[in-house]
């Protein structure tokens, strides 16, 4: 290969290799990898791995009576730290539900990400966060669902469309982000992530619930410049490409 050729896709490579930290996908073949379940208020019901539901590999499934329930990570450092140290960042999850009753009839539940910082908590509040209404769980719609939301600029101080704010409350009780608090700060400093069908500020009846969860996914944005970078490398190893082959012909 020409040597020009040459340095031009070593210089590309690094572009590939550099990508922020935190890149995952846990589809339970390895276990539980850090989440975890709410349990059962009554001792019956739980979580496991089901090898019969999974979506190309085992699932999460949680069966239980509850007000709501939630999958946590406190643990797994692709999923929990600074959020801030990657320009962007797209959660994923596939869920599947089985059952949803409340009075023995079926109904509907959001399913909402929140990130979660429990360093500087006030008013009272176990911790400050933001969060995002991804989507409804419907057990009649039967099969795998893929929810999703992406994070443009992890830099963003305010509340980006669609996110929400907990650390505080108003007379209502409706939740709200602390004053001194910021979408990034939060960002910044994230000790647990959980998907969970507590939307906060929203009250709830004791419900029945069947529904499993797979390959929970956190995936950072390429940044454009990179992306330009690459694209305008690739382009100058073409043209360079076609200039050699017009030479020897």
């Amino acid at each position: 290969m020409n040597k020009t050729l040459t340095m031009l896709l070593l210089a590309c490579v690094p572009l590939a290799a550099h990508a922020a930290p935190g890149g995952s996908t846990v589809t339970f073949d390895n276990g539980l990898e850090g989440w975890e379940a709410m349990q059962p208020l009554d001792g019956n019901g739980g979580s496991g791995i089901d090898h019969s539901l999974g979506n190309g590999a085992p699932a999460l499934r949680t069966a239980m009576e509850n007000f709501g329930i939630s999958w946590t990570n406190k643990t797994n450092a692709s999923f929990v730290g600074d959020y801030t140290s990657m320009k962007g960042v797209t959660f994923g999850i596939d869920v599947s539900t089985q059952s949803i009753r409340y009075f023995n009839q079926e109904v509907t539940r959001n399913l909402v990400l929140e990130l979660r910082d429990y360093d500087n908590a006030s008013n009272g509040l176990p911790y400050t966060s933001v969060w995002y209404n991804l989507g409804t769980l419907d057990a009649s719609k039967p099969g795998w669902q893929h929810l999703s939301v992406t994070i443009g600029d992890t830099s963003a101080t305010g509340l980006p469309s669609g996110w929400g704010g907990y650390g505080a409350e108003d007379a209502s009780g409706m939740p709200y982000l602390p004053a001194d608090r910021t979408f990034a700060s939060v960002l910044a400093s994230v000790d647990e992530i959980a998907f969970t069908t507590y939307v906060p500020g929203q009250m709830y009846g004791f419900t029945d619930y069947d529904i499993a969860i797979d390959n929970i996914s956190v995936s950072p944005v390429p940044e454009p410049a990179q992306g330009g970078m690459l694209a305008a490398g690739l382009a100058g190893i073409a043209v360079l490409a076609r200039r050699r082959a017009a030479r020897t012909a």
